[in-house]
């Protein structure tokens, strides 16, 4: 089979025994943006991929097996960084790369803060972002190589601004296809149950090449980042999508 996975560090546990285990040449991979993963599983380009929750709604995709990229809490690499207190944020920049970061976004401003900026997407550049908007939100590996606290901006962990919201994980991406694939979860299962007892060797291999501090990226991969996509992830999975249609029809209206 064919598949997409994501580019970003967090998703090398899940990939590592595809890359470097027993299950390296099972399946044929790519590695994409997420927004990229679901463009390519629209098209049928590939037979499966780790795609945003948001798409893999709007394409009715089948999830496969029970692994993801979720949080519970603060997640770190979903940072909506704005020039302006966020209640005055009129004007806000989208980091083009995920579509579920940007909903997210979307529901955490309409519902916490009772905001409905205006939006445009744009590659994520912090500094160019923000000469063109109050706000900005960047995520994955670009967001990571950010200190929230040395940017002088007003920071929001998406993560973290969901649990407020709703008590619940926060889902941003899961394996999903066409149909169920049996053979194919059991794959990415053994596959990152392999990457889980390499994490130092992930973070030995990865961290400098990204350009992240190691200690960020092992407590990252340890222990900010949930793999398992648990029954309460389903049940904020389902809470996401519902929100998430909200604010699609008060964008249609």
């Amino acid at each position: 089979m064919h598949i997409s996975a994501v580019s970003y560090l967090n998703t090398r546990p899940l990939v590592w025994g595809l890359m470097s285990g027993a299950q390296k040449g099972q399946v044929e991979m790519d590695f994409d943006l997420p927004s990229v993963c679901a463009q390519r599983l629209a098209a049928r380009q590939v037979d499966a991929g780790l795609v945003p929750v948001i798409e893999a709604a709007r394409q009715h995709l089948t999830q496969i097996g029970l692994l993801g990229i979720a949080c519970r809490g603060p997640v770190r690499s979903i940072l909506l960084l704005s020039k302006v207190p966020i209640a005055d944020i009129r004007t806000l920049a989208l980091d083009s790369s995920s579509q579920s970061s940007a909903m997210l976004a979307r529901i955490i401003l309409d519902e916490a803060y009772k905001i409905q900026p205006e939006t445009h997407v744009m590659p994520p550049d912090l500094t160019a972002m923000l000469g063109k908007s109050d706000a900005a939100l960047i995520i994955g590996d670009p967001a990571l190589r950010i200190d929230p606290d040395a940017t002088g901006l007003h920071v929001l962990d998406l993560g973290e601004e969901w649990y407020k919201l709703t008590a619940l994980p926060m889902v941003f991406a899961i394996w999903a296809g066409f149909k169920q694939e049996p053979a194919l979860a059991d794959i990415l299962s053994s596959s990152y149950e392999y990457g889980k007892q390499h994490l130092h060797d992930i973070v030995m291999e990865e961290a400098a090449e990204r350009n992240i501090w190691p200690g960020l990226a092992y407590e990252y991969l340890n222990s900010i980042i949930q793999y398992e996509i648990t029954d309460d992830c389903k049940r904020g999975m389902k809470l996401y999508i519902e929100h998430a249609m909200k604010v699609e029809e008060k964008l249609a209206a």
